[in-house]
């Protein structure tokens, strides 16, 4: 478990690139791929990843909360339920969760309580990110773990990866709703 105080005295080697990454860039494109993957699926395009310190991708996961008729079912949650399922330990200490949207309340408490070390995340949510845009989650003094985190990277194209499948959404609402009308 990290401290408040050890995230600030070490907060460099926390926030470390994994290894054999060389940017985190890199590791958010894995997340957009997934985030494509919940597309196909007519789910809202999140998509993340969990990565040890020494590169290893231990697990993926996109949404699935309409296929799985499971209102849990983020991104974020399904990859730390792989990844301790793989690692037969709920707590995947020292693995950074990338993400492609800033992370909901639900999906922050399960990081907490997993213990991971960082989150990165791509853009911002406005109605209900919690690490910046609604509130700063992280910084509540009840909670017992301190998880570094960093938003922004490839800020506009994870938001555009979003933008576009609402936008379709929307055409398609119209479309059906112009076909029921009345003549």
């Amino acid at each position: 478990m990290t401290t408040r105080r050890e995230l600030e005295h070490c907060r460099a080697e926390l926030t470390a690139l994994p290894s054999g990454w060389d940017s985190w860039e890199a590791l958010m494109r894995l997340a957009m791929e997934e985030a494509a993957k919940a597309e196909e699926l007519g789910e809202v395009p999140v998509g993340a990843v969990l990565v040890t310190p020494d590169g290893e991708i231990l697990a993926r996961g996109h949404n699935r909360t309409i296929t799985d008729n499971d209102p849990t079912a983020h991104a974020e949650i399904l990859a730390l339920r792989d990844a301790a399922a793989t690692m037969r330990n709920y707590r995947v200490e020292n693995a950074v969760l990338v993400v492609t949207l800033e992370p909901c309340m639900m999906c922050t408490g399960a990081m907490v309580h997993a213990r991971v070390r960082g989150i990165v995340y791509g853009t911002t949510d406005p109605k209900t990110g919690v690490l910046a845009s609604q509130m700063e989650a992280l910084e509540l003094p009840f909670q017992n773990h301190a998880i570094w985190h960093m938003g922004g990277v490839l800020a506009q194209e994870c938001a555009a990866q979003l933008s576009a499948f609402f936008r379709k959404r929307r055409e398609e609402h119209k479309l059906r709703k112009s076909d029921t009308a009345p003549c």
